[in-house]
């Protein structure tokens, strides 16, 4: 594909390793896209695993990673919060040639997978913690509870794990008050 082609001329770090990874998931029998500007592989239009670099690695992310059996026990969970995504991370190229018959597998089952139409159970956005400070601030302002209430579920998880993540409350209150203005327009923490 094009875009994958010219993306790999374009990086300068892991080109090595995102080649092989590629050869891997294209010899799987994979479809080659390009999203979220990475290669992306997919099953029947279906996502299937991603090839990203990182500064300290290289990794092939499968989707639906947490419903996979990880014998080999290669899988990260990239942060606490990554509910569905696990990767494959690695660091040189030769680690990818030694493990090609093992991340084959992998591949080929994270298909299986998507065959069968397997979804991660994520937790519901109730799961989620909201601070002490945002409890108080919808409270205060039933303009801004409904608006809260009225964005996606996604969204909803988005700014409660954006809030949850400040150490003082300080900086807790200072990201609600910034935030507000978003809620209110409908928009997601990270939209602009």
């Amino acid at each position: 594909m094009e875009k994958v082609d010219n993306y790999l001329e374009q990086i300068k770090n892991w080109k090595e390793e995102t080649k092989l990874l590629r050869e891997i998931c294209l010899d799987c029998g994979l479809t080659e896209d390009f999203k979220w500007m990475h290669p992306c592989y997919t099953y029947q239009e279906k996502n299937v695993v991603l090839i990203h670099g990182f500064k300290d690695y290289c990794a092939l992310l499968f989707h639906k990673g947490a419903l996979l059996h990880d014998g080999h026990n290669i899988l990260v969970q990239q942060t606490e919060n990554v509910q569905s995504a696990r990767q494959i991370r690695f660091t040189k190229p030769s680690e990818i040639t030694s493990l090609k018959s093992i991340i084959k597998a992998y591949v080929f089952e994270a298909i299986e997978v998507e065959k069968a139409g397997l979804k991660v159970k994520l937790k519901k956005t109730s799961q989620f913690k909201m601070v002490d400070e945002f409890k108080q601030a919808l409270e205060n302002d039933p303009q801004l509870q409904s608006a809260f209430k009225s964005l996606t579920p996604g969204r909803q998880r988005g700014y409660l794990l954006y809030f949850s993540q400040a150490k003082q409350s300080k900086t807790r209150v200072s990201r609600i008050e910034k935030s507000i203005p978003k809620i209110l327009e409908g928009k997601g923490h990270n939209e602009r």
